[in-house]
């Protein structure tokens, strides 16, 4: 073997052109996420800034835990916020979501129950109880805004949650505003990373199953 050929004890054998290809798509890839991220992160900042309540045929409210029959501090706020829209005329019906809770009541039997001891006529709610998730109760909102003939609904529920909410509704040809809960005490600034996170990869996953 010629001395100058010779392979040196320790010496790395040179990358070839199809490691460095490889590097750069995965370059291109892990930029390409984090791009997305990012524009899933501004639209989710957005709508949870800003509350687009306005006349409409109805006000949709998204469950969330009960206990006992009894909702949650956060469902309790969700429930509220629509009793306050409610009463300020923005709509003359609400609609309450969510199946089983885990027990024998369901997130929507609770949350009619709830605003029905706030005061608002049974005669003005409907409640919605069978769907376990945020694109179910986005499907069966959906068939009951054609069966009563709603147009335009305003949906209430978590800041962090309306942008999927939204994107969710404008699929299945709902004309929808949000109008993002008011932040309850107990929550104070805990969790909110991991509601964002949450919420993009939700979003992603539902946009990767849709297309």
């Amino acid at each position: 073997m010629d001395p100058q050929t010779k392979p040196v004890l320790g010496q790395k054998k040179p990358r070839g052109p199809l490691f460095r290809w490889i590097l750069v798509l995965l370059g291109v890839l892990v930029l390409a996420i984090l791009g997305w991220c990012r524009w899933v992160y501004v639209q989710i900042e957005h709508f949870a800034r800003q509350d687009q309540a306005a006349p409409s045929d109805a006000i949709a409210v998204f469950g969330a835990a009960e206990y006992d029959g009894h909702p949650s501090p956060v469902f309790r706020a969700r429930l509220d916020h629509a009793e306050s829209l409610y009463s300020h005329g923005i709509a003359q019906l609400i609609i309450t979501l969510g199946g089983d809770g885990g027990d024998q009541y369901s997130e929507g039997a609770v949350g009619q129950q709830y605003l029905v001891g706030a005061g608002v006529p049974e005669s003005d709610i409907i409640a919605e109880t069978e769907s376990t998730s945020t694109n179910e109760s986005v499907k069966r909102l959906a068939v009951i805004a054609r069966t009563n003939s709603l147009h335009r609904i305003v949906v209430v529920s978590d800041p962090t949650h309306l942008f999927r909410i939204r994107q969710i509704c404008a699929a299945n040809g709902l004309d929808v505003l949000t109008s993002p809960r008011p932040r309850v005490q107990i929550e104070g600034n805990t969790g909110e990373t991991e509601r964002v996170e949450h919420e993009i990869l939700s979003y992603t996953l539902w946009r990767l199953h849709l297309d």
